[in-house]
């Protein structure tokens, strides 16, 4: 009988201090996540030097709260994995300097984890991904649609232009005056108004790709010129006319990809995945088209460190480790595009 495998994973990337300890790339054995949303919330956002300090405060506590309750001990461990990219420098050094002592500490291979990697395969939390798959990848900084081969093989069959549809969400939330984080809030606001402001739809052709910035730049200029005609602007009718149209060309582009490429499976990743609206649209055309639909909890789509342990085990079964000159990359792509 092989041996289980035992990997912990640490997720620095930006404003969340989460480590965690994951049993065969599928099984949370044990999640710690420390938030610091309610210190940049008086900020209106991050802060990378308030975050990156706020890490290297939480990340020994988080750890001690991982072992001590985890019933995993280090001689159990087979693997550190971190998060090297993309994200906030400063937030991503500390958790990468950080695995780096744990792995030379204890002996343990290090293992260097993209971001968005770490989002895709949360779904292996929930059921192993079937591939092929179609992946929908939506994020604060990702809208893309990939072909999903095979483990760490991919195909990106469309991506944003522009602006990714989370950090569209959070501009338009500033605009209109709501708190950070910007997407939830939208989603709130949405519930309780109605599409009463004509929007155009964005990117508005037959291609996979997206683009938001139009959209974000059109309402930026109906909410001045409003402003400017003292004209008083309705928040939750915004944020519902938005919302629906940001929404529906994100489904209507998904639906070219599941015809044009017979989808029979697809996942959702990214922190844009846990919006109830959004998965709710997106289970209505799968169902339409007969497609299985993997989406992780709301609890994994958000940055966690569940996620990057997780992302690592098809890498330790590879042996595919890094070496101490692991160092963090703010942006990095992560899929090889399409020719």
């Amino acid at each position: 009988m092989e041996k289980d495998v035992y990997i912990l994973g640490i997720e620095t990337s930006c404003d969340e201090t989460s480590i965690s300890i994951v049993k065969n790339g599928c099984e949370d054995v044990y999640t710690c996540v420390s938030t610091q949303m309610d210190t940049h919330a008086n900020f209106g956002g991050v802060v990378p030097e308030i975050a990156s300090r706020m890490h290297t405060e939480n990340i020994t506590f988080v750890l001690e709260d991982v072992m001590e309750n985890s019933g995993v001990t280090w001689d159990m461990i087979d693997a550190i994995a971190v998060t090297y990219a993309p994200g906030l420098m400063g937030c991503l050094l500390v958790g990468i300097e950080f695995a780096k002592t744990l792995s030379l500490l204890y002996d343990k291979p290090l293992i260097g984890v993209h971001h968005i990697a770490g989002h895709i395969y949360a779904n292996n939390l929930v059921e192993p991904i079937t591939f092929p798959s179609l992946g929908l990848v939506i994020s604060g900084g990702h809208t893309e649609l990939v072909l999903m081969k095979g483990d760490y093989d991919f195909e990106v069959l469309g991506s944003t232009l522009d602006d990714a549809i989370g950090e569209c969400f959070d501009k338009i939330a500033r605009i209109i005056g709501l708190k950070y984080p910007g997407g939830p809030n939208i989603e709130k606001h949405a519930k309780e108004g109605k599409p009463s402001y004509e929007m155009p739809i964005p990117m508005n052709d037959d291609s996979l790709n997206f683009s938001y910035s139009g959209l974000k730049s059109y309402i930026i200029n109906l909410v001045h010129n409003e402003t400017q005609r003292g004209n008083e602007i309705n928040p939750y009718d915004l944020a519902r006319s938005f919302q629906d149209v940001a929404v529906d060309e994100l489904v209507r582009k998904t639906r070219l990809a599941i015809e044009r490429y017979s989808a029979k499976n697809m996942i959702v990743a990214g922190g844009v995945s846990a919006s109830e609206y959004i998965r709710e649209e997106l289970k209505k055309l799968c169902d339409e088209y007969d497609v299985h639909l993997s989406i992780p909890p709301r609890k994994y789509c958000t940055d966690n460190g569940t996620m990057i342990a997780a992302a690592a085990y098809p890498l330790f079964m590879r042996g595919q480790f890094s070496d101490y000159s692991l160092n963090a990359k703010s942006h990095e792509y992560f899929f090889d595009k399409k020719d």
